[in-house]
């Protein structure tokens, strides 16, 4: 729901879930950015600027209304009342200003409520734009409180639906090319055997919107949806996928290129995972399990990193 005050400049918007959870392990989740690209569908990626331990400063980029929006914020941590306050300091059009509060109140041993509160302003108070941000707002704050809702009402079993792990390869070779090889993945079809289709926009210099077809071990392909951020200055590329395979909640990943001891450059493949229980049986077969499901993810998602870095080897090394 939402309301206008001071002659219709701040409007103000309230949205609350309950959760089969400890009031702790729900703050905790929400105080914990870093792993909010896994747990919240609309956040891509956060860096985090500064910390304290209280007050942090960070840089977001997540989905609104079928755009990605970036900006920064400052937050204030509360632990001991479960609150956390959020104010941004530089933010996209058409928002002229936001902050609000994450409010986490205990109801019982394993009841929680979360409240998530904000107040906006919009430059020039365009009631179009007042209607953008605003349906931005809603959908994004309910995806996000009904996915936490989700989440934690197995919060015994979470972290074992979460899965992070790397592939590296050496590489002798120029870094500008091994990070081109990366970036440029419009030109992956042409160039990497398990990519079927590709296409990618870049509305915004360095912030790739892609789908794509690629084809498994056992011949299946998978069509996947991500947002890619990249980072030229230090080489690095971080993503998350907006559409998943039936296995997959949630899927987030970096490239990073850095010199290597000796020489060259080592290349690596980040991904970081939630698994879905419910459909573990109907995709790997009867009796398979989350240790199952977790192997044949790590394998799949491995062996084509693996493969790409290779080809960015080759790519770097022919230049050598």
């Amino acid at each position: 729901m939402s309301n206008e005050e001071t002659g219709g400049r701040v409007h103000r918007t309230v949205h609350e879930v309950e959760a089969d959870a400890p009031a702790d392990v729900v703050y905790g989740i929400v105080a914990d950015t870093g792993r909010w690209p896994l747990f919240f569908p609309p956040n891509v990626h956060v860096e985090q600027l500064e910390s304290d331990g209280t007050t942090e400063r960070l840089r977001m980029w997540a989905t609104a209304n079928g755009q990605v929006k970036s900006w920064a914020s400052r937050r204030v941590l509360d632990p001991s009342a479960r609150r956390i306050d959020f104010r941004q300091e530089v933010s996209a059009a058409p928002v002229e200003s936001m902050g609000g509060s994450w409010i986490v109140t205990e109801l019982g041993p394993e009841r929680s409520r979360l409240t998530l509160l904000h107040d906006f302003t919009v430059v020039g108070d365009d009631p179009a734009d007042v209607e953008w941000v605003e349906r931005a707002t809603d959908s994004n704050s309910r995806k996000e409180l009904e996915n936490l809702r989700t989440l934690v009402s197995g919060w015994r079993a979470l972290e074992g639906l979460v899965l992070s792990f790397e592939d590296s390869v050496r590489i002798d070779g120029p870094a500008e090319r091994v990070y081109a090889f990366l970036e440029q993945a419009g030109k992956w079809p042409e160039r990497v055997a398990h990519v079927d289709r590709l296409e990618l926009t870049e509305d915004e210099p360095g912030v790739q919107v892609m789908a794509m077809d690629t084809r498994t071990a056992d011949g299946s392909v998978h069509t996947t949806e991500s947002v890619r951020v990249c980072f030229p200055e230090d080489r690095r590329i971080v993503y998350k996928q907006t559409e998943t395979p039936a296995l997959m909640a949630a899927h987030t990943g970096r490239w990073t290129v850095v010199p290597a001891e000796g020489g060259g450059v080592v290349a690596t493949s980040h991904h970081s995972v939630v698994l879905r229980e419910e459909p573990i049986e109907r995709v790997l077969g009867q009796g398979a399990d989350v240790a199952r499901a977790r192997g044949y993810v790590r394998e799949a998602l491995g062996r084509n990193s693996t493969a790409t870095l290779n080809l960015a080897k080759a790519f770097a090394e022919s230049a050598a």
